[in-house]
């Protein structure tokens, strides 16, 4: 078993079945890696213990996150979080069923230390297991997202405080802040 997550096990299914992204950037990794995905400055356990690195979010190395933002046992009720390659770190969806429809948007996270979002031309070409993906969503009663920035949006007016409230002191231990 890849996760506690059944809808991310069959996510990982999915894309190891396939030599083709399933949405631009988008990489499973270890669920749980924290050593692959966390700069050594952050291994306070503490820290560590909130939050489960699970995918590369682009090219560039941003990557996705579940953050333990209570002390709820189902794993896929927890808000999702980027932290980017180059700063920047953002609460992206509520939870885990709400991040699945933001990667059928196919495109690219931008992160930087004051927004996220996903930015899609017209006339990008998807990737090229998107249709698969996308009929996967569907299978599971969901479809891609429209409008990715409102589902940031919703995702950050409940969550953006607090996140920012907890992350900070850690940063701060590390200069970071």
């Amino acid at each position: 078993m890849y996760s506690p997550i059944p809808v991310l096990n069959e996510l990982k299914d999915l894309y190891d079945s396939t030599r083709d992204f399933l949405a631009d950037g988008f990489e499973l990794y270890g669920y749980d890696d924290k050593e692959r995905y966390f700069p050594r400055e952050l291994d306070d356990p503490e820290f560590l213990s909130r939050l489960i690195p699970f995918a590369q979010a682009n090219g560039t190395g941003s990557m996705y996150a579940i953050w333990r933002s209570s002390d709820e046992t189902d794993v896929a009720l927890l808000p999702v979080v980027v932290f980017g390659d180059e700063g920047g770190e953002h609460v992206i969806a509520r939870d885990f069923r709400d991040f699945l429809p933001l990667l059928g948007h196919d495109a690219e996270i931008t992160v930087d230390h004051d927004s996220a979002y996903y930015f899609r031309e017209e006339d990008d070409d998807h990737s090229g297991s998107h249709e698969m993906f996308v009929e996967w969503l569907r299978e599971r009663g969901l479809e891609p997202a429209e409008d990715p920035d409102a589902v940031i949006a919703a995702a950050q007016e409940i969550h953006a405080e607090r996140f920012r409230a907890w992350i900070t002191p850690f940063y701060a231990k590390v200069g970071w802040a």
